[in-house]
């Protein structure tokens, strides 16, 4: 059997942090029959700055052996009410990821299958593929991916391991 990944991003979002203050997020989904990843199917909801951290994080790891595709570029004046606009960044996220999915060099990253298959964040994700959380990469897919409960029972448990993260 041939393997494949595919890729979407869609369903953009306002996401509002305060009176002043809004975002836009997208859903990331992944539907693949490749052993690199943990779940088969899965669906996350990222937002444009978590890309950029994902691209960085990758071309440190990579190091010069491979070359990263662009992003689509920030837009200072990108209005979350510009469908035109917001097509050209869906469809400009969609192809960075297409090739990083399709390259075995990032495939071994493990910010990128935590990136695409769990809703940790930024911190979180670093934290875990350092090895300075209590969960295993492998773990926290498949315990806060798309559909599944949350990662954290409480807050007391997320604050225990920004605790964790601090000593380290």
């Amino acid at each position: 059997m041939q393997e494949f990944t595919g890729v979407w991003v869609r369903d953009p979002r306002i996401q509002k942090e305060d009176f002043w203050h809004a975002y836009m997020d997208y859903e990331i989904c992944i539907h693949t029959n490749s052993l690199a990843f943990t779940k088969k199917c899965s669906c996350v909801r990222r937002r444009y700055s978590e890309f950029v951290w994902l691209r960085k994080k990758l071309q440190e790891n990579a190091m010069l052996i491979t070359h990263l595709p662009k992003l689509p570029p920030k837009n200072p004046f990108f209005s979350l009410n510009n469908a035109r606009e917001i097509g050209v960044r869906m469809q400009g996220l969609r192809k960075f990821l297409e090739v990083v999915v399709h390259s075995p060099v990032l495939l071994s990253d493990s910010c990128l299958h935590l990136f695409l298959q769990s809703q940790l964040s930024v911190k979180q994700m670093e934290a875990c593929a350092e090895g300075r959380s209590r969960y295993t990469v492998s773990e926290a897919i498949h315990s806060f991916g798309s559909g599944n409960k949350r990662f954290f029972d409480s807050q007391s448990e997320e604050e225990n391991m920004e605790e964790e993260e601090d000593m380290h």
